[in-house]
């Protein structure tokens, strides 16, 4: 496997993927996000952190997660053979809990007391108030009414783990809505308050700061291949809404040039119908929360409510720097609908006994087209984000499950 000749070193000190990024905010804020980017040089890096960090990855996170070969998934698809990263198996549910212990543990060695966040699916939300009770902050987590409702599951959790829930009624009452008014939040509260971002949107030094701490999925997976396979995947998939996950896996395998990166994004209805969440499918260059990057917007420049039946993949923008990867070609990516969706959910259920996230049941969609057009000595390796116990009302809408 040949490695790039040389790796470009992103974002600038500006905070640009090329020409997404940056910062676009109230001017209330920039002071914000500049301590908070000195705070995260200054301390993420030091081994005293490093090894703060490990330990609670690692003995109350759960990690390393398996890389689990899916072997009547393989044998069904008469492909590629397919290698599932179980992120589902980390504490929580999802792979949010990477992030969540790393920022709010940033947090505390910054002297915040008080821990606001945003949620879509609920994952986030419940991941950030885990790590809240763990360091003993106080924590507020803003939710769009209508994943309030699909996503009732968690928002118990959140309370549960002493976290308040704030309704937001506005728009389209998700995740959009939600991250707005938590930046409204943030810039009344800066000096006591930190903003944990879940994805790695938002503006610059979160959509690096994010990559960062979920990176370690990538660096999981690159030495589980080798020790299992000899050698690093082909083929690596993950869905991508705000692309936390995404980015999470493929950055340590940016700079190998003959690796394909493949992202999956929310086809929702159908991309000619407009009733879809593929930002880097169907959207253009505009600002949307703090930073330069693809968005979907009509004419007029107005943000389109987007759709999916993944309340995760239910957002109108994407990470800058999955913008950049996706401009220069380093990026395939693929809408899958709302219906393929659903299928592949009861797939990888009954194929290997793996309930998906929705937002997951994404990237095992394309795979299911996309493995048996692959030589059968190719590897791959699929994300599996999230678990699905949170989506059951959902896929119980959808599916006839059976007496």
């Amino acid at each position: 496997m040949k490695k790039s000749e040389s790796k470009k070193s992103l974002p600038d000190a500006r905070g640009y993927f090329g020409e997404y990024g940056g910062m676009f905010v109230p001017e209330t804020l920039i002071s914000a996000l500049q301590e908070l980017e000195r705070g995260y040089n200054r301390i993420a890096g030091t081994p005293s952190f490093q090894k703060e960090l490990r330990y609670y990855l690692e003995h109350y996170a759960g990690r390393p997660t398996p890389l689990y070969f899916a072997s009547r998934m393989t044998a069904d698809l008469h492909g590629a053979r397919v290698y599932l990263k179980r992120e589902d198996l980390a504490h929580t549910g999802a792979h949010k809990i990477n992030n969540t212990v790393a920022q709010v543990l940033l947090a505390k060695k910054l002297r915040k007391k008080r821990i606001i966040a945003e949620t879509g699916a609920g994952q986030h939300g419940v991941a950030t108030a885990t790590a809240a009770a763990l360091f003993g902050l106080e924590c507020e987590v803003y939710m769009g009414d209508l994943d309030i409702k699909r996503q009732a599951l968690n928002v118990d959790r959140m309370r549960l783990l002493g976290a308040k829930v704030i309704p937001v009624y506005s728009g389209s009452m998700t995740l959009k809505d939600a991250m707005n008014e938590a930046i409204r939040d943030w810039v009344t509260n800066v000096e006591t308050t930190h903003y944990v971002i879940g994805s790695v949107a938002g503006p610059h030094p979160y959509p690096r700061m994010v990559r960062d701490f979920q990176s370690v999925i990538g660096k999981e997976a690159k030495g589980q291949i080798v020790k299992l396979e000899g050698r690093l995947p082909d083929v690596l998939i993950a869905c991508v809404g705000g692309g936390s996950n995404s980015i999470g896996l493929f950055y340590p395998f940016i700079g190998y040039k003959d690796i394909e990166l493949v992202g999956v994004e929310a086809g929702g209805l159908g991309i000619e119908t407009g009733r879809h969440g593929a930002s880097l499918t169907a959207g253009e260059k505009g600002v949307l929360h703090g930073s330069m990057t693809k968005i979907l917007m009509d004419r007029d420049g107005q943000i389109i409510n987007p759709h999916s039946v993944s309340a995760g993949l239910d957002y109108p923008g994407v990470g800058p720097e999955l913008s950049y990867l996706k401009d220069a070609g380093r990026l395939k990516v693929y809408p899958v609908k709302d219906d393929e969706a659903l299928s592949a959910t009861v797939y990888l259920s009954r194929k290997e006994g793996i309930i998906p996230a929705l937002e997951s049941a994404h990237a095992i969609a394309f795979a299911m087209r996309y493995v048996p057009k692959l030589p059968k000595r190719s590897l791959v390796v699929i994300n599996v984000s999230g678990r699905g116990d949170k989506d059951m009302d959902i896929i119980r809408e959808h599916i006839k499950l059976g007496g």
